[in-house]
């Protein structure tokens, strides 16, 4: 059984042994994004749950890990009655570092990524014509799976990322993706 284990993992694992001519690559997407009880002190703001956008670029020197930097919009919104008006906005910069698991299937990878997000929530409120607002930002540990096909220097992405954006309940982005090979 050991060596039949052995064998199997040789042979799923013979591809991804080293990077194709493609170790550069930028990807943008369209992402759903929640970030919701969203409160400052006694005071809470509308949760964001928006399609937004993201920009990412990578490097891959092996065919199982790559690194990669994002951009994540994760949206705004805002709420408003009758005379008071509430708004949030989201966004963060992310670092993974990315895992890709050695199946048989040459257009098509699994991935895991894990790293850190550094994210910006800001909320604005007017009630009775009294102004209030808040800005925090933070530091936190970002993750995240996903697919992906790729046929030549293109490809297309499905994933899902997660991290916890402080006085929040988090930020949830499941997000859809094409990339280009760049060299």
């Amino acid at each position: 059984m050991r060596r039949f284990l052995i064998a199997i993992a040789l042979v799923l694992g013979a591809g991804s042994a080293f990077a194709g001519d493609d170790t550069f690559y930028l990807g943008a997407g369209v992402s759903r994004d929640k970030v919701s009880d969203i409160v400052n002190g006694s005071a809470s703001f509308p949760d964001i749950d928006r399609t937004a956008w993201k920009l990412y670029l990578g490097v891959r020197p092996l065919s199982v890990i790559a690194f990669e930097a994002d951009y994540l919009n994760l949206g705004n919104q805002t709420s408003t009655f009758v005379v008071s008006s509430d708004h949030s906005d989201a966004k963060a910069f992310a670092g993974y570092a990315v895992g890709f698991l050695p199946i048989p299937v040459p257009f098509l990878d699994v991935f895991a990524k894990a790293g850190l997000a550094r994210w910006t929530l800001d909320g604005s409120s007017i009630t009775a014509l009294v102004p209030g607002s808040f800005s925090t930002n933070g530091t936190d540990f970002a993750w995240g799976v996903g697919t992906q096909v790729h046929f030549g220097h293109f490809g297309a992405r499905l994933e899902y990322e997660n991290f916890r954006i402080r006085n929040t309940s988090g930020a949830n982005v499941v997000s859809l993706d094409g990339y280009l090979n760049i060299f």
